[in-house]
């Protein structure tokens, strides 16, 4: 998907689709955990659709539970979707700053020609 080190940088156009590409991405990733979220408060704890969503956006963006949960059932479920939750976090930054980060490496990369090499830097040093 991205350029190669040895390629030149990838025109502006290009990294803009490359964005909104990993932002529609994120964003899809974010409605299908959130669907999921609701679809088990309201089935498993039993809230309505509006209180489900509500306990599953609040889960899913880290503020923590709304809702006081009587079942057994409801806080194993309500346990799991934090937990899965806080990796699609990590899943979601990941995919939407990926584009962003390579072209700024791909852009300050130095070849390992231009770098004198760790040791004989060290040894020149010594003497």
């Amino acid at each position: 998907m991205f350029e190669r080190r040895h390629e030149k940088l990838a025109p502006l156009p290009v990294f803009i689709k490359r964005v909104a590409v990993s932002l529609a991405l994120s964003l899809s990733l974010i409605l299908v955990v959130l669907s999921l979220g609701i679809a088990g408060y309201h089935s498993i704890a039993g809230f309505d659709w509006v209180d489900s969503l509500l306990e599953a956006s609040m889960i899913l963006g880290g503020m923590g539970p709304v809702n006081q949960l009587t079942t057994t059932g409801s806080k194993i479920f309500a346990s799991g979707y934090a937990l899965f939750s806080g990796l699609i976090f990590v899943a979601v930054v990941g995919v939407g700053l990926s584009p962003i980060l390579h072209r700024m490496f791909h852009k300050f990369h130095l070849d390992e020609q231009d770098i004198e090499p760790r040791s004989k830097a060290s040894k020149s040093k010594r003497n």
